[in-house]
């Protein structure tokens, strides 16, 4: 009752309740062609991609057996896992840590960027700062910081200029048409871009690259962090991640307590299923392994590597019917076939 009333109050306010906000969206969607077309065209490739590529593998079915397995054991010994990263990021001159929810990550970054007298954030894609709208929550709650976050992945930088979502873990301006980037590129330069891939990504590369140089924080995720090692692993198609954890001062690595692999050797099994079952590529374009800040003698790198691994419930998962979720890789194969997102 209480809450029918208060649906009622908004109604009359004109504001709309959370399923109401969506019931709308998806009725708008649904209507849609253009989007139909291009969930039915990315998610069709990319499902016959994935076939392709596993397909060619042999051993793929028994890869995915063990990465169940090495990712079972994970979970069932996390704490011990968790111990050793954080003891090997530490040795290696990082800093970890640990964040209850979402809230301590961003008041954890937020008092880093005072300290630092950090203007310029640059991310890259990172699901995990999603979740916890990481961006909006450090602009609306911490003004006074005057920060400007740019994402630098290029689906997740237009999409951030168009004030929307991501719409799906790999593509996230899958729903997107040439003319419609175009449009939002344009407004940015000031100028007229013609909806022509070339031009819009030498424009995209140009503007970026002034953002990576005047940087003072790089955001990322991370695909897998490595227990015996203290490595994050990063696997992306576009050289911005490598920028954004080698160009800024300071590399803060946001991170789901499940991402942990036991050892190096393990780590192997999920590089070979991750690109497959995500864009049917054997390997992706960039695999970066990032072991602590800058060390003495070398030329690129943070000065400073700042760790936070996340627990945000999923440790509530542990031991329960639902523990699996914590098994995801993220390569997004899930949402290709699934009736509700097509």
């Amino acid at each position: 009752m209480e809450r029918t009333a208060r649906q009622r109050d908004r109604r009359r306010e004109g504001i709309a309740s959370p399923v109401e906000g969506f019931n709308g969206r998806a009725r708008k969607a649904i209507g849609d062609q253009s989007l139909h077309d291009a969930v039915e065209l990315f998610t069709n490739k990319s499902v016959a991609a994935r076939n392709a590529a596993l397909g060619a593998l042999p051993e793929a079915p028994e890869l995915r057996e063990r990465a169940y397995h090495i990712k079972r054991k994970t979970m069932q010994n996390l704490h011990h896992y968790l111990a050793r990263l954080a003891e090997e990021v530490e040795r290696h001159g990082g800093k970890v840590h640990f964040a209850k929810d979402g809230e301590e990550v961003v008041r954890y970054v937020a008092a880093l960027a005072e300290s630092k007298g950090a203007r310029t954030v640059v991310k890259s894609k990172s699901m995990v700062t999603e979740e916890i709208e990481l961006n909006r929550r450090l602009e609306e709650g911490y003004p006074e910081l005057g920060l400007e976050i740019v994402e630098t992945d290029l689906g997740e930088w237009i999409a951030q200029l168009a004030g929307e979502h991501p719409s799906h873990i790999v593509g996230p301006i899958l729903h997107m048409s040439r003319r419609r980037v175009a449009e939002i590129l344009s407004g940015v330069a000031g100028e007229p871009i013609p909806p022509d891939v070339a031009a819009l990504a030498a424009f995209a590369r140009r503007r970026l690259r002034e953002k990576f140089l005047a940087a003072d924080i790089g955001i990322t995720g991370a695909n897998f962090a490595v227990s015996e090692t203290g490595t994050i692993v990063l696997v992306t198609n576009e050289g911005n991640g490598r920028l954004v954890t080698s160009l800024p001062p300071v590399h803060v690595a946001v991170v789901g307590i499940e991402k942990l692999v036991p050892r190096m050797r393990d780590l192997s099994v999920f590089l070979q299923l991750l690109a497959r079952s995500s864009t049917g590529q054997k390997l992706t374009v960039y695999t970066n392994f990032i072991t602590g800040p800058r060390g003495e003698g070398e030329l690129d790198g943070p000065e400073e590597f700042h760790l936070i691994l996340l627990d945000n419930r999923r440790s509530e998962l542990l031991g329960t019917e639902f523990e699996e979720a914590l098994f995801c890789i993220r390569c997004g194969a899930c949402l290709n076939v699934c009736p509700v997102y097509r």
